[in-house]
């Protein structure tokens, strides 16, 4: 490799001068220019010290310059960007057995080309499930390293989701922004190849392009509605007019209707979880610290399938299926954060 991580470089199509900051293969590295970082092939710059000892210094003539005869200069008018926040990604290759170039993973930043500064809450996504997730703030026009993805990860339906809110609050503003974006494999290999073909070192995709402002809230007109006969509740007191809640739900089918001798079991089924989600809503909202749901022992189908809800709901702390001694193991008593 010509270059050392640290060595100092010129581009040759800006004459911008640069540093080496991480050397990613033999045929492209990554650059730091006036604070901005991005990847660059090695025939795209060069040592600076060529330029330096071949250009000859032209002598200056000195003028002398009066007082009077110096003018007041305009202030330049600052150039607005706001071309949006966007997510890049930087194919890092290797040679294979064959000495022939594959891709071995991907560098994702992210970068904001906008002049407001955004807070946000990064998460990647295999199959459905988080696997990296990251908080942190990203300045106006900058860029901010996320981490790698291996290519071969790329099968497993990757999403990139992202929540964004502004460093400074403004009153017109929302107050977050949330937005995601799904790869498919034959989609970064489309765009991998095209980025061989043009010589470009890396792809990007737009997250969004402004920030978007504050959706008002729509106000009803409440005394409307009572003149066309709806009750209007107090929110502060809407438990009042709640249905009653239960400590203890039994879930046996006998006991919530008096037709199951006509029901399939699938019907069974269906019944007892609406009924056990009914009170399940209705504990949460009379603010229970926690709730018995009686559903038998049998062959453990009603069981097994309150416990996978279970797992999935915010407000449950934890919950047990051990040995009571009113209900023996047909019970499963439910905590309530």
């Amino acid at each position: 490799m010509k270059y050392e991580i640290g060595d100092k470089i010129i581009v040759l199509l800006t004459e911008e001068e640069g540093t080496v900051l991480e050397i990613m293969n033999e045929n492209m590295v990554l650059i730091e220019v006036r604070g901005v970082k991005f990847p660059a092939y090695t025939d795209q710059i060069d040592f600076p010290y060529f330029k330096m000892f071949t250009q000859q210094k032209k002598p200056v003539e000195k003028k002398k310059i009066h007082i009077d005869h110096v003018k007041k200069e305009k202030p330049l008018p600052k150039k607005k960007t706001g071309e949006g926040v966007w997510l890049n990604f930087i194919p890092v290759f290797d040679k294979d057995i064959f000495d022939d170039d594959v891709v071995e993973k991907l560098k994702v930043y992210m970068v904001n080309q906008n002049e407001e500064d955004y807070h946000f809450n990064y998460n990647l996504l295999f199959a459905g499930e988080s696997h990296f997730q990251l908080k942190n703030t990203i300045p106006a026009l900058s860029d901010f390293y996320l981490h790698d993805v291996q290519f071969e990860d790329l099968s497993d339906a990757p999403r990139f989701d992202v929540e964004f809110s502004l460093v400074k609050e403004q009153k017109k503003k929302a107050l977050y922004f949330e937005t995601s974006l799904k790869l498919k494999g034959k989609q970064v290999f489309k765009k991998i190849e095209e980025l061989k073909a043009k010589n470009e070192p890396s792809f990007t995709y737009e997250l969004f392009k402004e920030y978007p402002d504050r959706i008002e809230e729509e106000k009803v007109d409440l005394s409307k509605l009572g003149n066309a006969g709806f009750r209007i509740y107090d929110a502060a007191a809407i438990n009042l007019h709640l249905p009653p809640a239960r400590s203890v739900v039994d879930l046996h089918i006998e006991k919530l209707t008096d037709n199951w001798r006509y029901m399939s079991n699938a019907d069974i089924l269906t019944l007892q979880l609406s009924t056990f989600e009914k009170y399940y809503e209705l504990a949460i909202a009379h603010h229970q610290p926690q709730l018995i749901v009686i559903h038998g022992v049998g062959e453990g189908i009603l069981r097994n399938e309150i416990h996978e809800r279970l797992r999935h709901k915010d407000n449950v702390k934890s919950f047990v299926n051990q040995y009571h001694h009113q209900y023996g193991y047909g019970a499963t008593e439910i905590f309530f954060r």
